[in-house]
């Protein structure tokens, strides 16, 4: 999996990326992300990648042109197909399955807008989706695209130990994961369910089986509903 970042801040995607099981997973060649500076592509003499947007309005656009320019010149660095997405809050809403579907493709382009957004025409021309993160606004596509990133990421082979690392999480199978608990057995009083350290495999997963059910049909019923369709 190869997965380009175009950013007018890639320090601060680095920062992240280069940390942790990211971090570790690039050093050791399982991933690859190259983090790209938009404003490296302008052809404005003092380095533009904005203006103000046609038809009024607060704010800046990002333009066209170093978009573009930088889209070309990624796509050209590797014989690999490009998904090109576009992180916005007017994209459709990331799921664990979109991430599994993503994981599976050999190269993504994310592009992070920023201000108040970027040119429709080079959206046009070159994003095959927009994936937003929820129901919210932030300053920039840095964050969104760095959430893709690292939920892609760890699903791609050799990233974490095993599959089972991200199958038993939440939203893998449809259900939110069950409690977990580790040392001291007993902590201020409280201890962990019985049922944890008997050893028996077969009522252990029982047990967390029916944990994941209460919990998501306590806090996520549209998942809990979704999730009984299915069975």
């Amino acid at each position: 999996m190869r997965i380009e970042i175009a950013t007018l801040f890639p320090e601060m995607c680095e920062a992240v990326l280069s940390e942790s099981i990211i971090g570790r997973a690039r050093a050791k060649g399982a991933i690859e992300v190259h983090c790209h500076q938009i404003r490296a592509y302008t052809t404005d003499k003092h380095n533009r990648v904005d203006d103000a947007p046609f038809g009024g309005g607060m704010g800046m656009v990002m333009q066209a042109q170093p978009i573009y320019a930088c889209w070309q010149a990624v796509a050209a660095q590797s014989a690999l197909p490009m998904h090109t997405i576009y992180m916005s809050p007017k994209g459709t809403p990331l799921t664990q399955q979109r991430v599994r579907e993503l994981a599976q493709l050999p190269r993504l382009f994310l592009l992070c807008g920023h201000y108040e957004g970027v040119d429709q025409r080079v959206l046009d021309r070159i994003a095959d989706e927009e994936i937003s993160v929820g129901d919210y606004v932030v300053t920039g596509g840095e964050l969104p695209a760095l959430i893709l990133t690292d939920a892609v990421a760890r699903m791609c082979d050799n990233v974490l130990p095993a599959p089972d690392a991200y199958e038993d999480e939440s939203h893998f199978a449809g259900l939110l994961e069950y409690p977990q608990y580790t040392r001291p057995e007993v902590w201020e009083g409280e201890a962990v369910p019985p049922v944890l350290l008997s050893g028996h495999h077969k009522n252990i997963a029982a047990w967390r089986q029916a944990q994941s059910e209460e919990i998501t049909r306590q806090r996520r019923p549209d998942l809990y509903a979704k999730w009984q369709k299915g069975q």
